[in-house]
């Protein structure tokens, strides 16, 4: 009977065993951001398999509806370092006058500066030499039985030499 409840058990929970295994829908968190893996935008995509950090898995999901992309896009600048590419043109085609040529006037001269101070100091009223809410005084108690008594009119050893 034992075995028969055992193997009841076994073939019930089977089924759950098996169903973390469903298929994922991949929604950016971005509008316009793409989600890429392995050169593959899977944005909106259907993504089939256990995979992630945590799974402790090295499989390869299967992806439906991704779109390939490519892996060096063409956007026509000129990385030098790259080593591949044209050179770019010299500045903006322009022509270079000729050095006899009348010169334009002087501009006239400009100065301009800025500083920064602090607020005018303002006539403060005469403190008094005791505050007006003086703090409380608080006596520090003096020895007595069981406490041991301080003198602090002798300075302690110079423990240095």
């Amino acid at each position: 009977m034992r075995l028969l409840a055992a193997l009841a058990i076994l073939i019930a929970t089977t089924p759950v065993a098996f169903a973390g295994e469903g298929f994922d829908l991949v929604i950016p968190g971005r509008p316009g951001v793409p989600i890429i893996q392995n050169g593959i935008d899977i944005s909106y995509a259907v993504v089939e398999g256990d995979f992630g950090l945590g799974k402790g898995v090295h499989n390869q999901p299967t992806i439906f509806g991704g779109r390939y992309i490519d892996p060096t896009p063409n956007v026509g600048h000129y990385y030098p370092s790259l080593g591949h590419g044209a050179k770019p043109g010299y500045g903006r085609l322009e022509i270079e006058p000729p050095a006899n040529r009348k010169l334009p006037q002087p501009a006239e001269s400009y100065h301009q500066s800025w500083s920064a101070h602090s607020a005018p100091q303002l006539p403060q009223p005469a403190q008094p030499e005791v505050p007006l809410y003086p703090p409380p005084v608080i006596l520090a108690p003096r020895g007595g039985q069981g406490r041991i008594q301080q003198d602090f009119s002798n300075p302690p050893p110079d423990f240095q030499r």
